[in-house]
């Protein structure tokens, strides 16, 4: 009887369910563009290590009950938990596809299978997708990713736990050859993150994002929640709490000011966050913990249990109820019916596929759906919600504007009709300070004069000795600038990055066309390397240079401009055009989704560069 006493216990721990919670609202605010959860992305480090956590907590326990682990009933327990409610919700979402958008669905084909085999990350590695710079619609199942991360943890863990176990059954030598991996991890992460680069690589990376779950693991073998006692003294009770609190309020600060492009989020960020991350742990699974009871409050709880749920479903809803990719930020009313949307969705999964497959109970809850009064009704209210939606859907594609495939067409459309006249922005007022090097147009219209078609097409008297280095954008003015600077010329490719600058600069001077006056415009499609773009700079001395800096509604414009802006007062050479400025609450000069230009911005854009190369001629 005694010894019965003595075996472990599972208990409900509801301090967790809590940090689920708070996690998991991080990450839904984080992909709905919300300022106070800019670091929202955290959200899933803090469920890594929770993972790493429950699951080595789990595994010790029955080792210590049986002296063994049943890693088929684990696997089959972890499958029953998360396989169904993912399998419905990429079903739902295929069907929505193949209704609204079926060419969209041929080509997230490889997104879809990869998901199911939980190697979605390592997928979108192999195939260069971005997680933080993108045009277009995005995937609508880009968040499985983590869920391919944590899989993986579950299939590979159990096993090596085990041999851990049973060739070196002292806690202490286990705990050590933890924190080795945890280095390691670490360590790839530091070393293969490039500073001012697209951090995708590292931030999807199972070998890069191992560290938070074996930190979570480490913790468990030091602090098993089965082993904790009650017996503490008031002010050890006191003391926890206060470190409790502590380590939450550091967690929320991180969400609250964390930006995703920061150099040291990679570098020590995220191991900084598992390590707050274990400290919040630790004092949640305490029995005593009045933290624990804090956050284990009904409303927390609630959506922590139904965190798995709301994390399938969120992303999906928040991608296709945004036709076209278009991004714009949502008002009060839109964030409320994709909350609601997705709050339906998570609690139906919860209640009819999560919790009847995991219990074992499917075919009993099917029953009695079918079998109940209200059941054809609301099968009646559902189609009709779906056919709206769909509508809906149909209605806001083809109320787009013209895809940028037809601008080029348009700009040209534009240019040959002789009544029309480009905007000449007003530079003059204007003139750069030495210490900020600033080029600020007049981004009114009012006041500004119409110059008549002699002075526009005299801007310059020819673009020899010019060259114009850019992205998509640079294709958008290409016919306008060229009529405005003849012979200028002109190279610009979609999607070009600003790492690819260099490369550019040498091809043009190898060919005899890089000129003494270069204006480069890069920083559309994500951000850069600042040292990369001094070593160019530092080449390009004998010039006369021009850095454009950009609006593109996408997480790293406020980055890119502040690079682009302190690199350019480094420079007595170098000038910044602030196109920014130039187009702020002008959205008749930019295309639908914030980035590229209609005729009328492409005729703005390119008299803008055609006058301050000239007024800085």
């Amino acid at each position: 009887m005694i010894g019965k006493q003595n075996l472990p216990k599972k208990r409900y721990m509801p301090g967790l369910d809590g940090l689920r919670a708070i996690s998991v609202l991080a990450v839904i605010g984080y992909h709905l563009d919300m300022k106070w959860a800019q670091g929202g992305l955290l959200g899933v480090g803090v469920f890594f290590v929770l993972s790493g956590y429950l699951i080595t907590d789990q595994l010790l326990m029955e080792w210590k009950l049986n002296n063994k682990v049943s890693i088929w009933s684990f696997w089959m327990r972890r499958f029953r938990r998360l396989l169904p409610a993912m399998l419905g919700m990429l079903a739902l979402v295929a069907l929505w596809l193949i209704v609204t958008d079926p060419a969209r669905l041929i080509s997230l084909q490889g997104d879809f299978i990869s998901s199911i085999l939980y190697v979605n990350n390592w997928y979108l590695i192999f195939h260069q997708v971005s997680y933080f710079e993108s045009f277009g619609p995005a995937s609508p199942i880009g968040h499985l990713w983590s869920l391919s991360i944590e899989e993986q943890f579950y299939l590979i863990w159990p096993i090596l736990l085990l041999v851990a176990l049973s060739f070196a059954p002292r806690r202490g030598r286990l705990l050590l050859w933890m924190l080795v991996l945890v280095v390691i991890s670490a360590l790839v992460m530091t070393l293969l993150y490039v500073p001012g680069t697209d951090p995708s690589r590292v931030y999807y990376g199972t070998d890069t994002r191992a560290f938070a779950i074996l930190i979570g693991a480490a913790l468990a073998v030091i602090w098993s929640s089965w082993k904790l006692s009650e017996r503490i003294s008031p002010s050890a009770r006191t003391s926890l709490d206060l470190v409790g609190a502590l380590g939450l309020l550091v967690l929320m600060i991180m969400i609250y000011r964390t930006n995703e492009y920061d150099n040291a989020l990679y570098q020590y960020g995220f191991l900084y966050l598992s390590l707050v991350t274990a400290v919040i742990i630790a004092v949640l699974v305490h029995p005593v913990s009045r933290l624990g009871k804090m956050l284990g409050c009904r409303p927390l709880s609630w959506i922590g249990k139904h965190s798995y749920s709301l994390y399938i479903w969120h992303y999906p809803v928040i991608i296709l109820m945004k036709p076209g990719g278009i991004s714009e930020e949502l008002g009060f009313g839109a964030i409320m019916l994709r909350l609601i949307i997705i709050l339906l969705l998570s609690v139906l999964s919860y209640q009819f596929i999560e919790e009847p497959i995991r219990k074992g109970r499917l075919r009993a809850r099917w029953y009695s759906i079918r079998h109940h009064e209200r059941f054809k009704p609301m099968i009646g209210l559902s189609v009709t919600l779906i056919a709206f939606f769909i509508a809906q859907s149909w209605i806001s594609n083809a109320a787009q504007i013209q895809p940028e495939s037809k601008q080029a067409s348009a700009v040209h459309r534009a240019l040959e009709d002789e009544n029309q006249e480009p905007i000449v922005p007003d530079v003059s007022s204007t003139e750069p300070s030495e210490d900020s090097q600033m080029s600020i147009p007049n981004a009114n219209n009012e006041g500004q004069q119409q110059p008549d078609a002699d002075k526009v097409a005299n801007l310059i008297n020819a673009g020899e000795g010019m060259t114009l280095i850019g992205d998509s954008i640079m294709l958008d003015i290409e016919l306008y600038i060229q009529e405005l600077i003849p012979g200028v010329v002109v190279d610009g490719k979609v999607g070009r990055q600003m790492t690819q600058a260099q490369q550019v600069v040498d091809e043009l001077r190898a060919n005899g066309k890089l000129g003494e006056r270069i204006v480069i415009e890069l920083g559309s499609n994500g951000v850069f390397n600042k040292s990369k773009l001094r070593s160019l700079l530092d080449s390009l001395q004998d010039k006369q240079l021009y850095l454009v800096n950009t609006r593109v509604p996408r997480s790293w414009q406020d980055s890119v401009n502040s690079s682009l802006k302190e690199i350019a007062s480094e420079y007595e050479n170098v000038n910044l055009i602030d196109w920014y400025t130039a187009s702020e609450n002008r959205s008749e000069l930019l295309a639908h989704d914030g980035v590229h230009l209609t005729p009328e911005g492409a005729k703005y854009y390119a008299t803008l560069l055609a006058e301050h190369l000239k007024h800085n001629s």
